[in-house]
């Protein structure tokens, strides 16, 4: 035993121990679900990669494919935007069309797309099928003819959203974020669960870091990793969240989260649920939680899908202050997102998703960070106490950081085994030095600032959406000639209305 710095009272020092038990307790079953999820997904992906990986079978598939209206959310991404849309226009699918929908920018984003596009204004009328803030004007480009520009009052990132879903001409809608570029055959892939099931809603795909990338004039010409250690942490945490963290309630339709940066909903079941809300910061996953409880509610047969290979690239943020923003937003979110939903919980038709993936998300991935933060706090006061047990404490440390080890490293193989975007030795040795690395401190460190996200809940400090802010830097930018910007797709001019085969 060692010599104690403080002292507690008897009383004290047994909650903390009892603290400790629940620490415990919380630490078994989350690693312990975390591994099933991983092992689902292992063989999710082999079975994904074995039916759907080869090119051959999108060429086939490109007659059967709807068209679908592309909704890019914009405010102040005047470093990004252009680039973002030509990657668009580069998209392999047959028939889409592109919805800029600029939230009120303050910087040069509005002006930035009407260059580069050529875009004049048009008297297109605006079908207000969701209410949102009022539309100044909306923009056509002779020259592109499936790009528009909506250009709107400032109302938040749902009410651009909901903008963009009124001003979509067809069946499906996707989401990208104006700082995202999607692979050529992303859309073709995250599609195909709507024309191999009927009832599919929403499908979402895959977010990986772009910093350390190269992108010209919106095309990736090369996939590296990022040179600075927090987007480097967080390109090992988004191959562990998305390759098993979501392919694994995938196949069970429990799936909770699409990501805003990218997915595809079925608009006139979104319009029927009412669109985007406006008083939440998790708009996207606040929208998949309240599709899954009204289907569930009015006993509709659906599906909400996961697909692991179509991938988009967005950037991470380098600096700490845009992350703990990021990270406190995306908890506020969750709790925002569960709680109105409350009654998806152990309803009695609510299946995988309101008998386990809710009470999870509940109680590990939202109360999780108390817990957690709690726990730390309780082992350094019995520490400072002298009445933890070396012995003890080293051996949590050891299954903790061993479990965190697995499971990153699990998905660093799921990477190796499936895509090979990093395929070299050095990026493979760095990726599995940093997810050692992430267990001393950054880890504990997120912990943190997820509680602090849920403390802004409680606290009621939230109210209208408003746009996340992160700070770009934008340095995988190439710069490129306009010459080098691929003509958009002509238009097949297929009406929405024709697909899907029946309504949902």
């Amino acid at each position: 035993m060692s010599t104690p710095l403080m002292t507690l009272s008897p009383g004290m020092v047994d909650a903390l121990e009892w603290l400790q038990w629940v620490f415990f307790a919380y630490f078994i079953v989350i690693n312990l679900t975390y591994l099933a999820l991983n092992y689902i997904s292992m063989f999710g992906i082999v079975r994904h990669m074995h039916e759907h990986g080869t090119k051959f079978m999108w060429n086939n598939f490109r007659a059967y494919q709807p068209p679908v209206s592309i909704i890019v959310p914009a405010y102040n991404e005047e470093r990004t935007i252009v680039s973002s849309v030509r990657s668009l226009l580069r998209l392999g699918y047959p028939n889409f069309e592109i919805v800029v929908v600029n939230d009120g920018s303050t910087d040069g984003t509005l002006a930035e797309v009407i260059k580069a596009f050529a875009l004049v204004e048009f008297p297109e009328a605006y079908r207000k099928r969701i209410r949102t803030q009022d539309v100044h004007r909306v923009y056509a480009s002779p020259t592109y003819p499936n790009v528009r520009l909506v250009d709107k009052v400032n109302g938040g990132k749902a009410d651009a959203l909901n903008a963009g879903i009124n001003c979509a001409r067809y069946p499906l809608f996707c989401v990208v974020d104006a700082d995202c570029i999607l692979q050529q055959d992303s859309l073709a892939r995250v599609v195909q669960p709507f024309l191999e099931d009927s009832t599919t809603v929403a499908a979402g795909g895959v977010i990986r870091v772009v910093n350390g990338c190269q992108v010209k004039d919106g095309f990736l010409t090369n996939v590296d990793l990022p040179k600075k250690i927090l987007p480097l942490v967080q390109t090992v945490e988004y191959l562990r969240a998305f390759l098993f963290g979501r392919l694994g309630w995938s196949p069970m339709n429990a799936l909770l989260i699409i990501s805003g940066a990218f997915g595809v909903f079925y608009k006139e079941r979104v319009i029927a649920a009412g669109g985007y809300h406006g008083d939440t910061v998790g708009e996207d996953m606040e929208l998949v939680v309240r599709l899954h409880n009204q289907l569930r509610k009015e006993k509709r047969d659906y599906r909400i899908t996961f697909v692991p290979d179509p991938i988009c690239w967005t950037e991470a943020p380098e600096d700490l202050g845009s992350l703990r923003r990021q990270r406190m937003r995306w908890q506020q979110g969750l709790a925002e997102s569960l709680l109105p939903n409350w009654r998806l919980m152990f309803r009695r038709n609510a299946g995988a998703v309101g008998w386990i993936a809710y009470p999870f998300m509940l109680f590990f991935e939202c109360v999780g960070p108390v817990i957690e933060v709690v726990g730390y706090v309780s082992m350094i006061l019995l520490g400072l106490a002298g009445v933890l047990s070396p012995e003890a404490f080293f051996v949590f440390l050891f299954a903790s950081v061993g479990l965190g080890v697995l499971l990153s490293t699990n998905a660093l193989v799921l990477e190796e085994l499936s895509f090979h975007m990093y395929p070299r030795p050095g990026q493979q040795f760095k990726l599995f030095l940093v997810a050692i690395f992430e267990n001393f401190g950054y880890r504990q460190l997120t912990s943190v600032w997820r509680l602090m996200g849920l403390a802004r809940w409680l606290l009621q400090l939230r109210g209208r959406s408003k746009w996340g802010r992160v700070h770009r830097n934008a340095t995988w930018q190439q710069e490129g000639s306009p010459d080098d910007a691929v003509p958009a797709p002509q238009v097949a001019g297929i009406s929405g209305g024709q697909w899907p085969p029946r309504q949902h």
